[in-house]
């Protein structure tokens, strides 16, 4: 009996289904089968507003492949109208199944909207294990650098780069801070991505729920070595952390603030780095962007400001009031070649932006000057 098209069509398209599939053969799948609780429950989100979304893609798509065959030209449908214009329970139906899904998809992005919140401590470490009152977590200090990583244990003493490493089943909360420009650190496996933005903090909770060698990187383009920007995150029980650290705290290196200063100037390609001893306070410097020796802190002049200011003496001390960035309360300044480890900014945009705030401050109240900025008022 000779074989029918469709038979035919049908079994051309069942040997040539695993060539639509060539496309996705260098994909990396961590995100759809991750280590880590947090990131399982993402996972899960993304699977259940694809299935609601597709219950009314795919008869759409379906409908319209129907409709466009049984009234084309040639079949002459015997129920065609063409002055038709109006169905009330076709309108009920393509209206309220949209709907439905909207008030899902609503409430299930309100509810994981807090339930997920990156600032929200861990309540549980999988479905089934709660975290206990007594669990402490693992506290890692983390700063973005160009192109690098920085991880400070502060409970440890110790620092790596490129390198992060935590115990199996122990939840962990990052502080993230970054050393000039904004990135974003993601660990696909572990949780979602979050910003790391100089002079700011933010925080994420997680946790790993089995051993592994994961990717983590910046998903946030930073510039030339953003590329490279990749560091591993280790999970591994309790026995195999304390050995790696262990081997952290034997190393001579020491993280203090020179060493940060030479650290966070840019490069590519960093190997990791461990660090056997952090010197304490050094991640508040970073976020307060005050590493640098004589530089204030950010956190202390906001405070002043808040107090109503210095006085006004003041106006004429502004040796303090430059931070790791290098911006000047008049501009950005050029550093003199002499100064290392500060990274030389390019001169203001205006003449009058390089000139010092005490030079400014000589004008008298409501005079301009050539540039035609107004003086202090003196107060």
């Amino acid at each position: 009996m000779p074989t029918t098209r469709p038979a035919r069509l049908l079994r051309v398209l069942r040997h040539l289904a695993p060539l639509a599939l060539l496309p996705l053969g260098a994909c990396n799948w961590v995100v759809m089968s991750p280590a880590g609780d947090v990131a399982m429950q993402q996972r899960d989100i993304i699977i259940i507003s694809t299935v609601l979304m597709l219950l009314i893609i795919l008869p759409v798509m379906a409908l319209t492949i129907w409709f466009a065959w049984k009234y084309r030209e040639k079949a002459q449908a015997k129920d065609y109208d063409p002055d038709w214009d109006h169905s009330t329970s076709l309108e009920l139906l393509i209206w309220s199944a949209p709907l439905l899904i909207i008030i899902a998809l609503g409430g299930i992005t309100w509810s994981s909207t807090h339930l997920l919140d990156p600032y929200r401590p861990l309540e549980r470490l999988d479905a089934q294990r709660k975290v206990t009152p007594t669990t402490k977590p693992l506290r890692v200090e983390v700063v973005a650098m160009d192109w690098k990583w920085l991880f400070i244990y502060p409970d440890l003493g110790f620092a790596t780069v490129n390198e992060l490493a935590a115990p199996v089943d122990q939840p962990i909360e990052f502080k993230i801070t970054a050393s000039t420009i904004m990135n974003s650190f993601f660990v696909p496996a572990l949780a979602g991505q979050i910003y790391a933005m100089p002079g700011m903090q933010t925080v994420l909770h997680a946790v790993a729920n089995k051993p592994g060698d994961f990717e983590g990187l910046s998903a946030n383009y930073s510039g030339a070595g953003f590329s490279h920007m990749r560091f591993r995150f280790k999970a591994m029980d309790r026995a195999e952390f304390d050995g790696w650290t262990a081997k952290a705290r034997a190393s001579e290196a020491v993280l203090d603030r020179a060493t940060y200063v030479k650290l966070e100037q840019p490069s590519e390609k960093v190997p990791p780095m461990l660090f056997g001893r952090a010197e304490p306070g050094l991640f508040h410097a970073a976020l307060n962007m005050c590493v640098q020796p004589g530089k204030r802190c950010m956190d202390d002049v906001m405070m002043t400001d808040m107090r109503g200011g210095a006085g006004k003496n003041s106006a004429r001390d502004t040796s303090g009031l430059r931070h790791d960035g290098t911006i000047d309360i008049g501009g950005f300044h050029a550093v003199e070649p002499s100064k290392k480890g500060e990274i030389a900014q390019p001169a203001g945009m205006t003449p009058a932006a390089k000139r010092t705030p005490a030079a400014q401050g000589h004008e008298a109240p409501h005079q301009k000057d050539a540039d035609g900025h107004i003086g202090h008022n003196g107060e």
